[in-house]
């Protein structure tokens, strides 16, 4: 009786960790889209530059996930944790004091740090405590945190940019992230390391970190010259990386996973191509509504919560119907509603109202609830325990290499058409073009998204993994 008293105990106070710690990242980059028009004003930046302030943090974040799921793994999924959410609260401190452009961008790149241990460890710890059968509703209602820190991002995020200024947001979230560090080290005593005392690939990681390092700066870099030799550079660095994995005992990453098993690379892949085409919607409408539309950074916020806000109510509801019914089905039609939702938004002008607008982002809301809960659950559960944190950390680092395309991908468009000019009343026709382009490619990446969703029915490891 006492066994189950403490089991319940340690599944409580680790869901309400997680989903506290969950709701940081969202919420700071939510609310980082209202603040990129202030923040270019104050120090005077271009659209390219403003891209590197959201950038940063999605880079360091995406090299820095699979090692750190990798330590979580041998030393402990608390310890990793709680040590990424005092990391993620100092650096809010030091970006809310920046006074320079190279001081923020230097602030979210240890954001970034922060943000991939925990991320490396919140899916990690739901599946270590929830048993097989009972891991949708709480991935689902951790997803629902994620998207509650996105809906209030724009919303909460607004009101404080606008009556405070925009340094507000990165104190209010480190006092949020203080908090929820004081409640992991009082209060969730279990640890968990299913491969503790194993060894640590140091050599693979300094691969994998230097081969993504020029891989993404050299794609957001494009179409300059630096950029081909970074992305052929990069491309070489990952040879010999999964080249040297595949030989070693305990890898950093296990290449396996991904060349034996269709399910893992399907799910991991479709989870790359999707936040590729969505991470940049905030981003994009943020600089139409407030340039174009000449709307205030309150009124923003309260359009763009449209989105998460449907994303926040369905997920739990999601979650737990993928306990029960077949999730990869629930996810492929989920990543095809989003793509629908994209198409809508490539059709965006000048005149576009501010009800389509939100209807647009209502239909890729409802398709995210549909895609994110699902889909975690089916891959969290076709891997052994040993895995958890590498795949919970490849998960992340999927999703942090799609954000940080989608952004790229943006301010490509920018660099393109508008070239390193502000963005302002002359140029606003060029503005509207660059982001009917973005939401033409955005579109094409959604379709391929739900491809590879669909392909996994037809493997082996569809049929018989997911719980």
């Amino acid at each position: 009786m006492k066994e189950l008293k403490e089991s319940k105990e340690v599944k409580r106070i680790s869901l309400i960790s997680v989903a506290l710690a969950s709701f940081l990242t969202p919420f700071i980059g939510a609310s980082l889209n209202i603040a990129l028009p202030p923040i270019g004003k104050d120090f005077n930046l271009n659209a390219v530059t403003l891209g590197w302030v959201a950038n940063s943090f999605l880079l360091a974040a995406a090299i820095f996930l699979v090692p750190f799921g990798r330590l979580a793994d041998i030393y402990g999924r608390k310890k990793v944790f709680a040590l990424g959410v005092l990391t993620f609260s100092g650096a809010s401190i030091l970006a809310g004091v920046s006074n320079s452009a190279t001081l923020i961008i230097a602030s979210r790149t240890i954001q970034g740090l922060g943000g991939a241990m925990i991320a490396a460890t919140t899916v990690a710890i739901l599946t270590s405590v929830f048993r097989p059968g009972e891991r949708g509703k709480a991935f689902g209602i951790n997803v629902s945190a994620v998207y509650i820190g996105l809906t209030l991002g724009p919303f909460l995020g607004g009101i404080l940019i606008q009556h405070l200024g925009w340094r507000s947001i990165f104190f209010f979230i480190a006092l949020a992230g203080l908090l929820v560090s004081a409640l992991v080290v009082l209060k969730l005593k279990t640890e968990w390391a299913d491969a503790k005392g194993e060894s640590f690939d140091y050599t693979g990681t300094v691969l994998f970190g230097l081969s993504l390092f020029m891989i993404m700066y050299g794609f957001s870099t494009l179409p300059g010259k630096i950029a081909i030799i970074l992305l052929i550079f990069g491309g070489i660095l990952i040879a010999i990386f999964i080249k040297h994995e595949s030989k070693i005992e305990n890898p950093v990453l296990n290449v396996s996973l991904f060349t034996g098993n269709k399910f893992f690379a399907f799910s991991n892949f479709a989870v790359f191509f999707l936040y590729s085409a969505t991470f940049a919607i905030g981003f994009l409408l943020s600089f139409y509504l407030q340039y174009v539309k000449a709307l205030s950074p309150q009124t923003t916020g309260l359009i763009l919560l449209s989105q998460p806000l449907i994303m926040a109510l369905f997920s739990p509801v999601t979650g737990k119907i993928s306990d029960r019914a077949n999730p990869v089905l629930i996810a492929s039609s989920g990543s095809a509603l989003v793509t629908l939702g994209l198409l809508s938004f490539s059709f965006v002008n000048g005149n576009s109202s501010i009800l389509f607008i939100i209807l647009s982002l209502i239909t890729v809301g409802a398709g995210y609830a549909l895609f994110s809960s699902p889909n975690t659950n089916a891959l969290m559960s076709s891997v052994e325990r040993k895995y958890i944190g590498m795949t919970s950390g490849t998960l992340a680092t999927m999703r942090r290499l799609g954000q940080m395309t989608s952004i790229a991908i943006a301010t490509l468009m920018f660099s393109m058409i508008i070239g390193k000019n502000k963005i302002s009343a002359e140029n606003i026709s060029l503005f509207i073009k660059s982001i009917r382009f973005a939401f033409i490619t955005f579109t094409i990446l959604g379709i391929i998204a739900t491809v590879l969703s669909l392909l996994r029915m037809k493997s082996m490891e569809a049929k018989n993994e997911f719980l």
